[in-house]
């Protein structure tokens, strides 16, 4: 570079930093404008991300109210000077773009008159992914080089802050696609086989009504139990849908709020123990608590247990979960152990999204216990 950017080499720094807290792809594109706009003194900055139709998948701006936003109507359309920076890796800057021939009907009746402009193409590997635009520079009537070279290099972190955000949000969808598949299953494995024997004690029951009224109460006996279990199974899975809000309640508290729910709905003693609070990490949290989740239908599903203890510890960074249980137990080496139980498939690849490590302990007879080590952030 030929200009002297180290002050504005730390701001980029910063926030690139700021950006990388941030996993949504709609929460990336907002910072990295806003950080656009801070970084070179604009009135007005936007991102725009094309749809490979002729429009704008996303286009996020700063510096413009919601009113004026509202106002202005739906996307705009990847045409005029928007289209020329999608078209290009070169950067374009001008005083007056009024005088340039791209800008007529460029935007919408009510729009603010800009003049001074400078656009950067965002160019990943399989080409341009999106493109800065920054208008009416304060403090000069123009941007300069420097400002040209400073976007230019937020706009190099921003190509892989907008990939990584991507590959994340996928992540989640086969995430979320692999838990409805799991839920699925229990659905069909458990409640069915409820509904089943519900359905055959039914049949008992009235098979009997008229020549043993005992044997038909008995069965009728039966079928409430059954009921209740199929109700229990039912409710418990309801609660697995339902998201977590550890924003509010902490990885402790939804913890142990999950945890008094499965007392009201199980026979098992179920025990929390170790840290009250331990330090929040969002994305962590989220994968820990799924982790805990999953040990513990686990364990009240298929391990026949009496007691399940649920521990969690946390200092220095670092976070211990165990699961443990008293029940049979069975052996964790044997090879067709996951495709009989897909939740450890689904433990272990969480634990890898996070950093972790997630280890088995079991045998026949000897109970279960399941532990995850993680790192903060």
């Amino acid at each position: 570079m030929t200009t002297n950017l180290s002050p504005a080499l730390r701001a980029v720094s910063d926030a690139v930093l700021a950006i990388g807290a941030h996993v949504s792809v709609e929460q990336v594109l907002q910072r990295l404008v806003d950080a656009a706009r801070t970084l070179v003194p604009a009135r007005y900055a936007a991102l725009g991300v094309p749809d490979g139709d002729g429009g704008f998948s996303a286009f996020l701006t700063s510096g413009m109210s919601e009113k004026l936003k509202t106002s202005l109507g739906p996307l705009p359309r990847t045409h005029g000077m928007l289209g020329a920076m999608l078209e290009t890796q070169a950067p374009f800057r001008t005083a007056d773009i009024h005088d340039d021939p791209r800008f007529r009907g460029w935007w919408p009746r009510g729009h603010p008159d800009m003049r001074s402009f400078l656009g950067v193409p965002i160019d990943a590997p399989e080409g341009v992914i999106g493109a800065f635009y920054l208008t009416e520079r304060e403090g000069s009537p123009e941007f300069t080089a420097e400002d040209e070279e400073l976007i230019q290099l937020l706009a190099a972190h921003a190509a892989i802050a907008i990939t990584n955000a991507r590959l994340h949000e996928h992540s989640r969808e086969l995430s979320i696609l692999s838990e409805r598949n799991r839920l699925a299953l229990e659905l069909h494995d458990v409640v069915s086989q409820k509904l089943f024997s519900l359905v055959l004690s039914a049949e008992a029951a009235a098979t009997l009504l008229d020549r043993d009224a005992v044997a038909a109460r008995a069965q009728v006996t039966r079928l409430g139990e059954l009921a209740s279990e199929a109700l229990e199974e039912l409710r418990s899975l309801i609660f697995e849908l339902r998201p977590p809000d550890l924003e509010r309640d902490g990885l402790c508290g939804a913890l142990r709020k999950h945890v008094e729910v499965l007392r009201r709905l199980q026979p098992t003693e179920i025990e929390l123990e170790g840290d009250l609070e331990v330090e929040a990490d969002p994305r962590r949290d989220q994968e820990v608590f799924r982790i805990a989740q999953e040990a513990l239908q686990n364990a009240l599903r298929h391990a026949q247990a009496s007691r399940v203890v649920v521990r969690l510890q946390g200092g220095n960074g670092a976070l211990r979960l165990e699961v443990e249980d008293d029940g049979v137990g069975f052996d964790a080496d044997a090879p067709e152990l996951r495709s009989r139980r897909l939740g450890l498939t689904s433990m272990e690849e969480r634990a890898q999204r996070i950093g972790g490590r997630l280890e088995l302990r079991s045998a026949a007879g000897a109970g279960t216990t399941v532990v995850l080590e993680a790192a903060h952030g």
